[in-house]
């Protein structure tokens, strides 16, 4: 079979590293992790009893447990280790499980629970990020005005900014990128200059680096929260594992550049509001105002406090980004995985990676708006914050020293790195484990209800193609004698001339058997030519070839297209194009029209049956096994293939077909005499017995 090129299309524009990706990498990548010296030390701060219990060791213990926790999960693990582990460009922990997928098959366990909690996670990160932020402009004057005066007008607020934000996803993320790119850019600047004006008034506190001040926290009596400090320590990473999946749409150049400058200048911001707490923290006026007294803003310069105020709301609905853009990647892995459903995927720009799945978009839009109005405050949202996205990087750990072993590193060294980041975020995880009763017990069960679709989805469609059950396939070779029969039969009405079912044709000739049964037995269908078209989804952007298989007939064709994920999977027009060539080379015989628009039409009519299987009462399973089918069937009802394969306004007839599973026995019938004395001695409720000699 000779692959042939459909129309030419355009060339992948790459993701080099340039100005422009920097600053879209700065606007898509970064708003999660970026936005942490909002709340980090404020969290350090109210965990701990307040100002007046924050002494020198302490305030230096966290800018310390903060840096190194930087530098060893984010620095080392996601920029230095698992941006190599890419995907043809993606990132993420579905693209890492594809590189590693063959070496045991229980790593898709692993996939499946990071990739459903990364996905409830970033149906958090938006509510609370924007929530803290205005509620930052709470009781801040415009023009001795207060606009923003109690938490309901904060909600209402709130939500509206969500709704933009998620409207604006479908206009693609390198438009986004775009406009948001300059505002982090100022964002960043502004942390570090920030920074450097408060350390500006004492130079000393660059000792904090010293990891001994960290170890020293975690011990000492001044920290009454011991280990579970570090469930405040980890807000500040907790955008790690969005970077490391929004990889594919900035590319991994630009997220190499950029890191330096923004890890430098997060840095700043934590060395600034840490010497500035060294100066202040004896302060009664300050210890006075308690949990409502944020280092962030406080540390500021009075007349800059404003505008450090509104450019952190942008900066929080930026940090949204991140995460949504993040989910939209992982949930287009999970659909090439075959576990999770096919969902309609665009691509608004010619990157790869920046993809929009309208679907996925509401539900997390969705979401969000309700925990805002569950929720109702941003504190009571950071007690549910942070627990999902420790599991996904425990699930990304496990992944990656599989991928570390498969590019044949050193297996002594490999274990003893992988062991001590896993032991690492083992920790983060049980000291974030104690969120679960105050509020986080939402967003697992989020993060359980995708774990079962993706479980439902995989395991269902295993069921339905076991061979154990049934004969599942047919050869097409088998049945070549019996579809040229039918479409020379005149006793049958002509159904169409063109017949096309929308199916995976394996090895090259084997189809369901459901796709004959739909042609020859449900309704014998007689057309002129059986097409059996496979669409295969290419890693290229703009590929658009097909194949051929005819079987030595001019009557059942098998066509393979091959389309870049860039291209639209109108089958009704390419299939016209390879009916033209194929009647060009005399594979297929021309199909004149006597009544039509077009002069000297040769392509005929085409039909496109879409099969939906339908359990059937027959089936003989376990329970268990039955409800997990009737679950998948259930979740097909969501998925319109004539949209997703652009047969919207084209002859398309969804046909139902029987679903058996499973040794089907049949109640055997007893032949009874004819009389009505006979009949009368049956009674009507008791089953016949079908072991009665008859």
């Amino acid at each position: 079979m000779e692959k042939n090129q459909l129309n030419s299309l355009k060339s992948n524009p790459h993701s080099k590293m340039s100005f422009a990706g920097f600053l879209i990498a700065l606007g898509i990548v970064y708003g999660d992790i970026g936005t942490s010296p909002l709340y980090v030390m404020h969290s350090l701060m109210v965990g701990n009893g307040g100002l007046d219990k924050m002494s020198t060791d302490f305030i230096l213990g966290s800018v310390s447990l903060i840096f190194w926790t930087l530098t060893l999960v984010t620095t080392i693990k996601y920029v230095l280790i698992a941006l190599r582990a890419d995907n043809r460009g993606e990132g993420g922990i579905f693209a890492l499980y594809t590189l590693v997928r063959k070496r045991a098959k229980w790593l898709l366990i692993p996939a499946m629970i990071g990739g459903a909690t990364f996905l409830a996670d970033g149906m958090m990160t938006p509510a609370v990020t924007v929530t803290a932020a205005i509620e930052g402009l709470k009781g801040i004057k415009f023009n001795n005005n207060v606009l923003i005066n109690n938490q309901t007008q904060v909600i209402i607020i709130t939500l509206i900014i969500l709704s933009t934000l998620f409207f604006i996803q479908r206009f693609g993320t390198q438009l986004i990128g775009r406009a948001f790119g300059p505002i982090m850019l100022v964002w960043f600047a502004f942390l570090g200059l920030m920074g450097i004006y408060n350390i500006s008034f004492d130079w000393t506190i660059i000792r904090a680096l010293n990891p001994y001040y960290a170890f020293e926290l975690l011990r000492s009596p001044m920290n009454i929260r011991g280990i579970f400090i570090l469930g405040s320590i980890f807000l500040a990473t907790t955008g790690a594992e969005a970077l490391y999946s929004d990889m594919g749409h900035v590319g991994r150049p630009n997220i190499y550049t950029s890191w330096p400058f923004v890890k430098i200048c997060l840095l700043l911001s934590y060395l600034g509001q840490a010497t500035w707490l060294l100066r202040i923290k004896d302060n009664a006026a300050l210890q006075q105002m308690g949990s409502a007294m944020n280092p962030f803003y406080q540390s500021m310069p009075a007349n800059l406090r404003l505008f450090g105020i509104l450019l952190s709301a942008f900066a929080a609905i930026i940090a949204s980004q991140a995460l949504i853009s993040g989910s939209y990647t992982l949930v287009s892995e999970a659909t090439k995985l075959r576990i999770f459903p096919r969902l309609k995927t665009y691509y608004p720009t010619n990157f790869k990676g920046q993809l929009y799945i309208p679907t996925v978009n509401s539900i997390i839009w969705v979401v969000c708006l309700f925990i805002v109005i569950f929720f109702k405050t941003s504190e009571n949202m950071s007690n549910a914050y942070g627990l999902e996205i420790t599991i996904t990087m425990l699930m990304t750990t496990i992944l990656l020293h599989q991928w570390l072993l498969m590019k044949r590193a050193n297996r002594f060294f490999t274990t003893i790195i992988i062991s001590f980041f896993f032991i690492i975020e083992s920790i983060f995880f049980v000291t974030n484990s104690s969120k679960f009763i105050h509020g986080a017990y939402i967003t697992m069960a989020i993060a359980a209800v995708l774990i079962s679709v993706m479980f439902i989805w995989r395991y269902g469609d295993r069921l339905m193609d076991d061979n154990t059950f049934r004969s599942h396939f047919a050869s097409l070779l088998a049945f070549k004698h019996q579809l040229n029969d039918l479409r020379k039969d005149p006793s049958y009405p002509l159904y169409t001339t063109n017949l096309v079912y929308l199916t995976k044709v394996h090895d090259g000739y084997r189809i369901k058997k459901n796709i004959l049964y739909s042609i020859l037995d449900k309704r014998p269908k007689r057309a002129e030519v059986y097409w059996f078209v496979t669409v295969n989804v290419t890693d290229e952007p703009y590929t658009a070839a097909y194949s051929v298989e005819t079987f030595d007939t001019d009557y059942m064709v098998s066509v393979q297209l091959y389309l870049g994920f860039r291209v639209d999977q109108k089958v009704n027009v390419y299939l016209r194009q390879v009916v033209n060539d194929m009647m060009s080379n005399g594979e297929i015989k021309p199909q004149p029209q006597k009544y039509t628009t077009i002069p000297d039409r040769q392509v005929g009519d085409f039909s496109f049956v879409l099969i939906k299987e339908v359990l059937s009462p027959d089936t003989k399973i376990s329970g268990i096994k039955k409800s997990i089918i009737h679950a998948r069937l259930a979740l097909q009802k969501f998925i319109s293939p004539a949209n997703w394969f652009g047969l919207s306004y084209s002859d398309v007839m969804e046909e139902r077909v029987p679903l058996v599973l499973g040794k089907v026995s049949m109640n055997r019938l007893r032949l009874v005499r004819k009389d009505r004395s006979a009949l009368q001695d049956i009674p009507i409720d008791q089953p016949i017995d079908d072991d009665e000699d008859e």
